[in-house]
């Protein structure tokens, strides 16, 4: 049974999200993310201005005048979703936990698949797969996805990527989108993420906090991992802690950039307390920009 309170929460990400992919989303989403090849739909007349590689040099003898080929995208693709439930994701210092906002922006990719014809699947993961909801399609389908990433209740607090990753290897055969939902806090397996970006289209989005990052001045407090349970006092009033606490961060930040970057994978940072809307539509112009390149 799920409390009113949760209730209220998945209807409003469900109308919020809804609105931004209709309004701006769905269309970028298409652009960046191509079907699986192109498949012979027609012959018909060569016009000016269509590109010459296409037309049909049988056809055209026969008939006196140039005909071209006509394609049509093979669009469908399997999107899946794989996020991360460990225990670092209840934190937030602002409106929404991690866990919230990472529900929030998988309904949001979702919304974006299915109005593309797309399938979504779902991959609960923490130290272990957790729950697999096999792709589909349909508004219900993506409600049942965002449910259950507000819902579910982890078994582990830990994190470990490599056990989602290989999991997916044994399900999902066809080339497809994977988009990593973590904050990335424990260790990166290269080899795991490696083995399936050559055969997906691997997409990294990390939900951060700000204090995550660099420490408010609150004086003397006793700060927990939520994974490990491990118990440290520091004193956030002094600024040469702070600082030294906020260069940490940083240089893990660049080593995470570094890796994904050698990877070949994009990263898409979302912060708890800014527009994620934002932050997707920079992933979606840098990803077309690219894209036009080639």
């Amino acid at each position: 049974m799920i409390a009113p309170e949760l209730l209220r929460k998945i209807r409003q990400i469900e109308i919020r999200t809804r609105r931004l992919v209709s309004d701006s989303l769905s269309g970028q989403y298409h652009s960046v993310f191509k079907g699986r090849g192109m498949n012979f739909d027609e012959v018909r007349e060569y016009h000016p201005g269509d590109d010459i590689r296409f037309i049909d040099w049988n056809v055209t003898a026969r008939m006196n005048q140039p005909f071209i080929k006509k394609f049509i995208e093979e669009r469908e693709l399997t999107v899946m979703l794989l996020v991360d439930l460990s225990a670092s994701g209840r934190f937030g210092s602002r409106q929404q936990s991690k866990r919230e906002l990472a529900a929030e922006v998988a309904s949001v990719l979702a919304y974006s698949a299915i109005n593309n014809q797309d399938k979504v699947g779902l991959i609960l993961f923490t130290e272990t797969v957790e729950k697999y909801i096999p792709p589909g399609k349909g508004n219900r389908h993506v409600l049942r996805v965002v449910r259950d990433i507000l819902c579910h209740r982890p078994r582990d607090k830990g994190t470990r990527l490599e056990s989602a990753l290989e999991f997916l290897s044994r399900i999902s055969l066809r080339k497809g989108i994977v988009i990593l939902i973590s904050d990335f806090l424990g260790p990166i397996h290269l080899t795991a993420l490696r083995r399936a970006n050559r055969r997906h289209d691997v997409v990294a989005v990390q939900i951060q906090d700000r204090y995550e990052q660099q420490l408010p001045s609150l004086g003397r407090l006793l700060l927990e991992d939520a994974e490990t349970s491990e118990v440290v006092e520091i004193d956030t009033s002094r600024e040469q802690v702070r600082q030294r606490f906020a260069a940490a961060q940083t240089g893990f930040d660049a080593q995470l950039e570094q890796q994904f970057n050698g990877l070949g994978i994009d990263r898409i940072q979302i912060q708890t307390d800014e527009s994620y809307i934002a932050a997707l539509a920079r992933f979606f112009v840098k990803r077309e920009k690219r894209r036009l390149r080639r």
